[in-house]
């Protein structure tokens, strides 16, 4: 099995290059992993000299196929774990990421696949991000955001990309949570603003970039 340190490359690799296929710098890797970039290199030619990922010397590095398999692995764990904390042990959705993080490292696939099937096979986490499946497929639905989508439509909030526990407090206390309805009302580019407005709520605004990280998805 993987160490947790290998794990933690390969999960920063999937997420810095979009699923896996794109080359990620070297110093953007060290900064994600709050790493000093020769740590990472060291780390890198190790994890190149084991088929688990091309290193290309000033470039950057991407995932292999026996790379991304672990990594999406990692991911699965991740989030179904988040699912089971905040679902099942009422943990707030700002909490549960650093749990998630030592816990991922440490289950085993059958206690995974019993989680799985008791929270009804769930194909996103509390966040919207979705969920690995089994087989390593992983979906990437394009959404709009709140700062592109149409004004004046009925919408459903369908993920939260900015996870920083400050952002997701300040969402959920607007109920900016994914299956939530919501309406953008107006949207002031001048001034930077999106107005919105959620059923049985009174009318909010947000900043264009807060904005950005709600998806949505039009709805009847």
């Amino acid at each position: 099995m993987p160490s947790s340190t290998v794990e933690n490359y390969l999960k920063a690799i999937l997420h810095l290059s979009a699923g896996g296929e794109e080359l990620v710098a070297m110093g953007d890797l060290a900064t994600a992993l709050a790493v000093v970039p020769g740590t990472a290199t060291t780390m890198a030619k190790g994890l190149a000299s084991d088929g688990l990922i091309v290193h290309q010397p000033r470039a950057g590095v991407k995932l292999t196929a026996a790379g991304r398999k672990i990594a999406l692995g990692v991911l699965r764990r991740h989030r179904i774990i988040e699912t089971f904390l905040v679902e099942v042990l009422k943990m707030g959705w700002a909490d549960v990421h650093a749990e998630a993080e030592r816990l991922e490292h440490a289950i085993s696939d059958e206690v995974l696949d019993r989680l799985d099937a008791l929270l009804g096979h769930p194909v996103a986490d509390p966040h919207g991000d979705p969920i690995p499946s089994r087989g390593g497929l992983l979906p990437s639905p394009v959404h709009a955001t709140l700062a592109t989508c149409p004004v004046k439509k009925k919408l459903r909030i369908v993920r939260v990309t900015e996870q920083t526990a400050s952002f997701l407090n300040f969402a959920e206390s607007h109920g900016l949570r994914p299956g939530a309805k919501i309406e953008v009302v107006h949207r002031d580019l001048t001034a930077g603003t999106v107005s919105f407005h959620i059923a049985g709520r009174r009318p909010g605004a947000l900043s264009l970039v807060a904005a950005g990280n709600i998806l949505v998805e039009r709805t009847r």
